[in-house]
């Protein structure tokens, strides 16, 4: 009995210290995994979740662990900042678009064009920060600007609804001529009519957003823009550029079709189609999810076209990035990782709101993947939708400017605020571009 005793004592210890062995060697192995860590902007529980995500790639391979940074949204650029200094940047993180460039030209950032190799499906060619030519960032979604028009309005002036195929895209003369048709007054005149009232109307034909970097589209589209094609040089003192912003305010000055508007806060879709005060409105693709799908449900009957035009057919696209940081020790773990959580299925839930829009090239040609991504309540019309937003951002889509020109934030901040005479009267495009156009090349060149 002694002996039988002793032996299980033995077995015991044995077994003990074996699995002690077995828990020491897979810590090891957890211990020699590349350690990656992601920086993410938002509260607490915003990381959590953003960790849950890399818990899962974590567990899906034993070469990379991922851990996430959460740093509060207003101090996150602060934050990198410091980091950068202290040479301690994490490895990867999401930026702020207007913010890439600058990190890229101070040598922060890492070339990320092997992230994608010749046999994968890539992220769509106006979605890439671009540096002396090289990859950056890639953005994480997609969003373009779009025409949004209350459906209710047309039937009732009993007008053809905007075009939803680019190819039949209305012109500006279009553009304006029916919202001319659908601006009534108290009287129930509209626009086009000599007993029309411009001081007692009741419904505008539209709303063009005037945030300021949405405005670049115009430029764009009237042969110009913000930049030169490469970057190099302020060129919103063309008269084409000019003339693209002074049709803008005309819309209120001359034609009476579309309500004053400061262009100063991001909620022109709630405050025009959603309010009922025009029938017409521009913005991006978001609202889909952030606002629209909610307003349909409570009775609103929308859809969704393409942007008219004033000499080229264009939109822009823009979307968060992530970034690899060249402060990293591991930046090829860090491209993996990146290019695994950009993949659609870890987005989902904001890709089938409608608040995002899907990054690869596959989502665009492939039938089934786009009937997944819009066959959905949330969405317009299957037909509508595809046309209207899927092959609009596959054909026309630019990149808004901040993708390959630095200090975009300072040159907006200043453009804005020189336009606000513009949209009041008080100058013209002309006057106003021309006399500040100093100090836009001043803020171009990081000089504000």
């Amino acid at each position: 009995m002694k002996k039988r005793a002793l032996l299980t004592v033995l077995l015991c210890v044995f077994m003990v210290f074996s699995l002690m062995a077995a828990g020491t060697k897979e810590a090891a192995a957890a211990d020699s995994r590349v350690k990656v860590t992601y920086s993410y902007w938002g509260t607490p529980d915003e990381g959590a979740a953003v960790q849950k995500v890399a818990d899962t790639f974590n567990a899906s391979q034993n070469r990379i662990s991922v851990e996430i940074m959460a740093i509060p949204h207003d101090t996150y650029v602060t934050k990198l900042n410091t980091l950068a200094t202290a040479k301690n940047l994490p490895d990867c993180g999401i930026m702020s678009e207007a913010g890439v460039l600058q990190f890229a030209e101070s040598g922060l950032l890492y070339d990320v064009s092997k992230m994608y190799g010749p046999n994968d499906s890539k992220p769509l060619d106006s979605l890439v920060f671009r540096y002396e030519g090289k990859p950056v960032a890639y953005s994480a979604a997609n969003e373009i600007l779009l025409l949004y028009y209350n459906k209710a309005m047309f039937d009732k002036a009993g007008l053809a609804y905007p075009p939803a195929d680019a190819k039949n895209a209305w012109n500006w003369d279009q553009f304006v001529a029916n919202a001319k048709l659908l601006t009534l007054d108290a009287n129930g005149n509209n626009a086009t009519s000599p007993k029309f009232n411009p001081n007692a109307i009741v419904q505008y034909g539209a709303m063009v957003e005037n945030l300021t970097w949405q405005l670049e589209v115009w430029c764009l589209s009237n042969g110009s823009g913000f930049y030169s094609a490469d970057g190099s040089k302020v060129i919103i003192n063309d008269s084409a550029a000019i003339d693209a912003l002074q049709k803008i305010a005309d819309l209120y000055l001359v034609h009476h079709v579309a309500p004053l508007s400061s262009g100063l806060t991001d909620d022109g879709v709630q405050r025009s189609l959603i309010a009922g005060t025009c029938a017409m409105t521009t913005n991006g693709a978001w609202n889909v999810g952030t606002s629209l799908a909610s307003a349909r449900s409570e009775g609103l009957d929308y859809g969704v076209a393409v942007l008219p035009f004033m000499k080229e057919k264009v939109t822009i696209g823009t979307g968060g990035p992530n970034v690899v940081f060249s402060q990293s020790k591991h930046p090829q773990e860090a491209m993996e990782w990146v290019k695994w959580y950009m993949q659609e299925e870890n987005s989902w839930s904001l890709i089938e709101t409608g608040i995002w829009m899907p990054v690869l090239d596959k989502w665009y040609t492939d039938e089934s993947l786009t009937r997944k991504w819009v066959e959905n309540p949330n969405f317009p019309p299957y037909a509508e939708y595809k046309s209207a937003v899927v092959d609009y951002a596959r054909g026309y889509a630019r990149s808004t400017s901040w993708y390959y020109v630095n200090n975009t934030n300072d040159f907006n901040t200043l453009l804005g605020s020189v336009l606000g005479e513009v949209w009041t009267g008080k100058k013209s495009a002309k006057q106003a571009i021309e006399g500040s156009y100093p100090s836009l090349v001043s803020a171009f060149k990081g000089g504000m």
